[in-house]
């Protein structure tokens, strides 16, 4: 018989009190982090934001902004813009969390292999 793990708990604060101890950096915002990893993404690969941008089908400006983390981008458009840089969705989940966890430039990962692969060894 197999154990099954305890739940993870996470421990909320009062809402009297911070979240952070005090002088400590704020915790960066999702939307930056994943900026971040598109432009290292996209600069790894040599690229200019028009020829990313083209691919993703979206504009130059606004893959900027994403870039930038001045947009909060929907799912569909982080969809596009990983999809054309060869990363998958949970290539760059994973790489947020990295770069949030340690609170460093984390490199992303190397992109994920196509989902069927995992398929074909399970038959």
């Amino acid at each position: 018989m197999t154990a099954t793990p305890d739940p993870i708990r996470i421990e909320h604060a009062p809402s009297h009190e911070p979240r952070t101890n005090p002088g400590a950096e704020p915790e960066r915002l999702w939307r930056t982090v994943v900026g971040e990893l598109l432009r290292d993404a996209r600069a790894d690969r040599g690229e200019t934001l028009a020829e990313t941008a083209q691919r993703a089908g979206v504009s130059p400006q606004y893959l900027s902004e994403m870039e930038r983390g001045r947009k909060e981008a929907s799912s569909e458009m982080l969809a596009a813009v990983s999809g054309a840089l060869d990363l998958t969705l949970l290539d760059l989940t994973l790489g947020v969390a990295e770069r949030i966890t340690i609170g460093a430039a984390a490199p992303i990962r190397q992109p994920a292999q196509p989902a069927r692969a995992a398929y074909a060894l399970a038959a």
